[in-house]
């Protein structure tokens, strides 16, 4: 490998490397709000979860989780959906 090649290497995996960490940075953030979305539509946008996420590869208007939301009680149906829709899922997953 020639040291040119080599050197395009290294950048290259640099680029992917910051590219990769800036993804990972938290984004800006509205309040929570008291008449934010819920436990109930937590836990709705935690069950449809996997459907949502494949939508919002293809559009920027759908997202996986409401920000606005009136804070713990939405994130704790929201895990509590996830939970609902994964765990039969792998629990069928498993061999006997």
């Amino acid at each position: 490998m020639t040291s040119l090649r080599r050197a395009g290497l290294a950048a290259g995996v640099i680029l992917v490397v910051v590219l990769t960490l800036g993804a990972c940075a938290a984004g800006p953030n509205v309040d929570v709000s008291p008449q934010g979305l819920g436990f109930w539509w937590g836990l709705w946008h935690g069950l449809i979860l996997p459907v949502t996420f494949i939508i919002s590869l293809f559009t920027d208007t759908v997202t996986i989780y409401e920000v606005g939301n009136n804070g713990n009680w939405y994130n704790f149906g929201f895990v509590l959906g996830i939970a609902l829709f994964s765990g039969p899922a792998m629990a069928g997953s498993r061999r006997r």
